[in-house]
């Protein structure tokens, strides 16, 4: 909060003037993201100040410095026994924004060891306060006296040395009164909330009280336990079992498994909660941030890559740096390091379900296979590990590849759903091995499978490939029923369908109807040229017109109604039972039906039904 100076002559430097109540509302609306953080940046700059004394006393008992909170309704109090200030001190660090005393001369080689470092922390207090009470003995030098500074929300402040009985011991108490509208952020109960939530993992303790217990020496930790994964188990099933329930108590859900981390380069322990239902590829969720044991974020995702969002993970680290506003972290190259460090560790936990857990990763793999194809689809090593375990549907029922190809030499794959189910019932009695390709990723995926298995064999199902496995009838069969089979073609050359009769598995199927997307496609882009013969629009149709592959209508020989209609020998009846076929084929393949297919369907039951109702009359 520096004063301005006095007017100077033209060209002569002058000091910028500050707005404070400008700069908190700014700190409110763009720094911060909720005035709650008040709690923390004290805490923050509490910690900071016994990590300074510790370095002045390093054979001090543990558990010797610590933290008070106390709050009663009118006042919110945080004291500690921490380092201290001087009356020099005040006026440097406390009178200045962005003046923080981790820059002070032989401490500046040190801020790795503090969570703050940019000098804006004890202005989060105005957010809930207009003034702001500090009392401090600074520890560095022996019968150090007191010193008061008084900070207003108008900017300006006032500063006195008061007796060393003012405060006996080394530290710092700061004192805020709460306005009026900030009760639900300073309410005693709120407070020890929030000393909770920001300072559960910090290695000092850390008290509250509210004064109904003996003053405001007397409290309870709000930290009364190290963070799980820093205790003793007797057995690794119960360390297990207590980060599971950390992670459920932190989350709310209870883990599928839990990931350990561990970096010691950088001083990260954690762990990583495998989430037990399935997400959207690509939701991200947000992660458990603590720095130097402090909360720093709740919805820290730039701590992993962007395909692992099947985890949330809750660490604490020491060489991460937070933003300005401690609330993220610093985009930095450690950064990027410790985001490659945990994606191999999750990497590393896929590798050894793999190996070693069968029933853990296909529980996995039931949650999340939609997910991890999505990121096999990149990522190299995931594929390796991953695809011969994924579940695709098959002509054999959902299962993976790698029991797929153990059975099938050769997997075919289908362009599209519609076209795998065209053919699934028959492909299947037919001996042929074709898996769905139609979902996303999973085409993709199957062509890659020789990567995993050399001597797997993949290839795309065309029709060709089909009715080469489908038996042909014998020549009297397809003589007699060349009369129908001519009347049928006739009939359906308006879809551009061709008619064969064939013999196959399942005799229950009348008809099959071979017809691919990119046919249709085709076939309707051809239909356009001809209609726009002529002029620019129909050279250039012209110039992409391909020959259109015709679709297929197979009749099934061995079907009582196909070898009743192909007996039929009245034109305009064998006309309607193919038209009605087709109608049927249509239907059976679940693919949207055109305009001109529905209105088939509609009039071939019609006039089957007019040729019954005449035939009885």
């Amino acid at each position: 909060m520096t004063l301005p100076r006095p007017a100077s002559p033209d060209g002569a430097d002058r000091a910028f003037q500050v707005d404070l109540r400008g700069l908190v509302d700014l700190l409110s609306h763009h720094l911060y993201s909720s005035p709650r953080v008040y709690l923390r940046e004290l805490l923050q700059n509490a910690v900071d100040a016994l990590t300074a004394r510790r370095s002045l006393e390093p054979d001090a008992p543990e558990g010797a410095f610590g933290i008070r909170l106390f709050a009663d309704g009118s006042v919110v109090r945080v004291e500690d026994d921490g380092v201290g200030l001087s009356e020099a001190d005040v006026h440097t660090f406390l009178a200045t924004i962005g003046r923080s005393s981790k820059r002070a001369d032989g401490i500046a080689e040190q801020r790795g060891d503090f969570i703050g470092q940019f000098g804006i922390g004890l202005l989060s207090c105005f957010l809930v306060a207009d003034e702001i009470h500090v009392l401090s003995r600074s520890a560095r030098t022996p019968d150090a006296p007191a010193v008061e500074w008084r900070g207003h929300g108008d900017g300006s402040y006032s500063v006195r040395t008061l007796p060393a009985s003012a405060r006996p011991r080394p530290g710092t108490t700061v004192t805020l009164t709460p306005r009026s509208d900030t009760g639900e952020w300073t309410r005693p109960a709120q407070v020890h909330a929030l000393g909770r939530h920001f300072g559960s993992l910090l290695r000092h303790p850390v008290t509250f009280s509210d004064g109904t217990a003996g003053g405001s020496g007397a409290g309870v930790l709000v930290n009364p336990e190290p963070a799980p994964w820093a205790r003793t188990y007797p057995t690794p099933g119960s360390r297990s079992r207590a980060l599971a329930a950390y992670g459920e108590e932190v989350f709310g859900f209870a883990p599928l498994d839990t990931i350990e981390l561990d970096l010691p380069a950088v001083g990260l322990k954690g762990i990583a909660c495998v989430l037990p239902e399935a997400v959207p590829a690509g939701r991200r969720h947000g992660h458990r941030v603590h720095v130097k044991g402090m909360l720093l974020s709740e919805q820290a995702d730039e701590i992993l890559p962007e395909w692992a969002f099947f985890v949330r993970c809750v660490i604490d680290a020491e060489s991460l740096r937070p933003t300005a506003s401690r609330e993220s972290l610093y985009e930095d190259d450690t950064l990027a390091a410790v985001r490659d460090a945990l994606a191999e560790r999750l990497r590393a936990w896929i590798a050894r379900a793999a190996a070693s857990d069968p029933e853990l990763l296909d529980r996995f793999l039931r949650a999340h296979h939609l997910a991890v194809k999505s990121l096999a689809v990149h990522d190299d090593e995931i594929l390796r590990l991953l695809l011969p375990w994924l579940p695709f549907e098959t002509t054999d029922g959902h299962t993976t590849l790698d029991e797929f190809a153990r059975t099938h030499r050769t997997v075919l794959v289908t362009s599209s759903v519609e076209e795998f189910r065209q053919v699934a019932a028959i492909a299947s009695a037919a001996g042929l091995g074709v898996v769905n390709g139609g979902y996303t990723y999973d085409r993709e995926l199957v062509h890659r499978l020789p990567e995993i298995r050399p001597e797997a064999s993949v290839a795309d199902l065309d029709p060709a490939t089909l009715t080469a496995h489908l038996d042909p009838v014998d020549r009297e069969t397809e003589l007699a029923a060349s009369a129908y089979l001519a009347l049928a073609r006739d009939a359906l050359a308006v879809f551009d369908c061709d008619v064969a009769l064939r013999t196959f598995h399942p005799a229950s199927a009348p008809a099959l109807l071979v017809d691919s997307r990119e046919a249709r496609h085709e076939r309707t882009r051809s239909q356009l040229a001809r209609e726009q013969e002529g002029g620019l629009w129909g050279d250039i149709l012209g110039a992409l017109r391909q020959e259109a592959p015709r679709a297929q209508l197979i009749l099934n020989q061995l079907n009582p109604l196909v070898r009743t209609a192909v007996a039929i020998d009245e034109p305009e009846l064998a006309r309607t039972s193919a038209e009605a076929l087709y109608g049927q084929a249509a239907l059976l393949s679940r693919r949207p039906l055109r305009p001109a297919e529905s209105s088939l369907i509609n009039r071939s039951f019609l006039d089957l039904l007019a040729h019954a109702l005449r035939k009885d009359s």
